[in-house]
């Protein structure tokens, strides 16, 4: 808000029964430069200043034209049909260029200080392997909360495992029957979905099956200890595969609390339904009506008295608002379960809690590859793994015939690898279908992971061969003469707006849709005026600068949304 706040201050003495916040918050970006570096409708000030919108943009430019404090700061004020435009000088992007390249965490903030946002995303099932579906859950909520923590707020990641349910009683029962230590010790959550599968395949034959099946859950429930033992051991293994490929895309969890970890706490729920008189009976199970609210009922007790999805989901909001004292608790999911969180924040608002407007659903759209439905050899999806190794190795092609010799390729190669597919993702807003297009998504030059990131090695490239010790001249010395120049400072300004953007509507694709801007004005830049043969030292001086400035953008950026910064590629 630093040049929006400076702008509407100019304008405060002429603006009567309005703050600079306000005022600030009125003022737009135009989408074309030509019309200006920052813009004010004013047709919104027509109830206050009683006059049409086109008089008041004349006269707040002759306000702003008589005010010698203006003299420096603009180098131009238009009244175009009803806006107030205005140019920023060169001088003010000389200032602005210094306060970038001398701040490596430029576009962070304070705003959410003393503040705690609980964010529930990726949420595997346990003993079944990652699959593409849970990259859009894991690598947007991963962002989320990295723009949360960016502004200053404390940030509670929950991994809530779906470890709980008859597919265990499976599991337990294909182990003993086909299964051994050694064999999933040494194949993992494979082997595990492995005789989970034949669980099935068997069950067809023989449906006794599921009733072992069931008897064996029931035991867990019931505290039996070795069916207790091997449900522990299932989700340890089930854990460790998943760090590795959490480590691949920067995710990280304060709580990896599951569905088993409400089991207890949904006696309370159920209690206190009842006393509030919010149950209704029906064909025996126990249902919450909400007919007036335009949904089908939520249900809480099945016919045969257990609990569901939605009973758990209600303990768990109210143990997290309990422990954790959150602003917002936010899930993340596919647009598929809307109606389910529609439903269950609804029955949390019905039992009187206040704090039931602050659950937020952030809800995304499906995916495909190549435009194919989804299939593996475990029958119905891609395997997140089988992705990044694909990836991985087809961007290690691209750098042995580009750069042969670069020093730890197979490093670069996943961390460029695994950006491409994370960054086509976040790239696309988030409640759109996204389709991967294996020529587009690792595509050095398009709107591509690698292009960003090919970008911010070009800058440390560029700061590596002549050193850092020019960008601590003071801003007096830098001299913003080119559009090329301008234009990037410009777009680099924008980066705590866009961020901010972001975090307040939940999209990371605010700010992936951004690093492509900054990496084309700064390719038009790095074209047009060159930086290490550049002869005049303060035009030189500058253009490091601008460098610096780039770099920390960038690298600030793809760390928002969970890309690494190679700086060498």
């Amino acid at each position: 808000m630093n040049e929006k706040l400076l702008v509407a201050q100019k304008l405060l003495s002429f603006i009567p029964d309005m703050t600079a916040e306000d005022i600030a918050a009125m003022l737009e970006y135009p989408a074309d430069k030509k019309m200006g570096d920052l813009a004010l409708p004013c047709f919104k000030l027509s109830k206050i200043l009683r006059k049409a919108p086109p008089m008041i943009a004349d006269s707040l430019k002759e306000g702003l034209e008589r005010d010698e404090s203006c003299k420096g700061i603009f180098d131009n004020v238009q009244s175009v049909n009803g806006y107030l435009n205005f140019f920023i000088s060169k001088g003010s992007l000389a200032k602005d260029l210094e306060d970038i390249a001398l701040n490596e965490k430029y576009g962070s903030s304070e705003k959410g200080k003393g503040k705690t946002i609980v964010i529930d995303y990726s949420s595997p099932n346990v003993a079944k392997p990652f699959h593409i579906g849970h990259l859009r859950s894991t690598v947007i909520g991963q962002s989320i909360k990295n723009l949360h923590k960016f502004c200053g707020y404390d940030c509670v990641g929950v991994n809530h495992l779906g470890d709980w349910g008859t597919q265990f009683g499976k599991l337990i029962v294909a182990y003993k029957k086909w299964g051994s230590r050694d064999r999933i010790e040494n194949g993992g959550i494979d082997a595990l979905v492995e005789i989970y599968v034949k669980f099935h395949e068997e069950a067809e034959k023989d449906p006794s099956l599921d009733d072992e099946a069931r008897a064996a859950f029931t035991a867990m429930e019931n505290g039996d200890e070795e069916c207790l033992s091997l449900w522990k051991w299932f989700i340890e293994i089930s854990i460790n595969e998943y760090k590795k490929t959490y480590a691949l895309i920067g995710a990280d969890f304060e709580s990896w609390n599951g569905e088993s970890f409400y089991f207890d706490k949904t006696e309370r729920v159920v209690k206190e339904l009842r006393e509030k008189r919010l149950l209704t009976v029906d064909d025996g199970a126990e249902i919450v009506k909400l007919d007036d609210y335009g949904m089908p009922p939520c249900l809480i007790l099945k016919s045969d008295g257990s609990t569901i999805y939605a009973t758990r989901d209600i303990a768990a909001a109210i143990y997290r608002k309990e422990n954790y004292n959150f602003e917002k608790c936010i899930y993340v999911t596919s647009a598929g379960q809307s109606l389910h969180f529609a439903q269950f924040f609804k029955v949390i608002e019905l039992m009187g809690y206040e704090w039931a407007k602050d659950m937020v659903h952030v809800p995304f759209g499906t995916v495909s590859i190549e435009g194919a439905k989804l299939a593996t050899r475990t029958g119905n999806v891609v395997l997140l793994d089988d992705i990044f190794r694909t990836a991985t190795a087809k961007t290690l092609e691209i750098i042995n015939q580009k750069n042969p010799d670069l020093e730890n390729k197979d490093e670069v190669a996943s961390a460029v690898g695994v950006g491409a597919v994370v960054f086509h993702d976040l790239s696309n807003n988030r409640i759109k279908d996204v389709n991967f297009m294996w020529d587009e998504v690792l595509n050095f030059d398009g709107n591509t992971g690698p292009y960003v990131q090919y970008t911010y090695a070009r800058c440390c490239g560029v700061l590596e061969k002549v050193g850092e010790e020019l960008l601590k001249e003071d801003a007096d010395g830098y001299i913003i003469d080119t559009e090329a120049e301008a234009n990037l400072v410009k777009t680099l300004k924008l980066f705590p707006d866009k961020v901010e953007s972001a975090r307040k509507e939940l999209e990371p694709s605010f700010v992936a849709r951004y690093l492509l801007d900054v990496c084309a004005d700064f390719n038009r830049f790095y074209h047009d005026c060159p930086v290490l043969k550049c002869e005049n030292e303060a035009v030189k001086k500058t253009r490091i600068a601008l460098v610096k400035a780039t770099s920390i953008v960038l690298k600030n950026g793809l760390t928002l949304i969970g890309l690494k910064t190679p700086k060498n590629i």
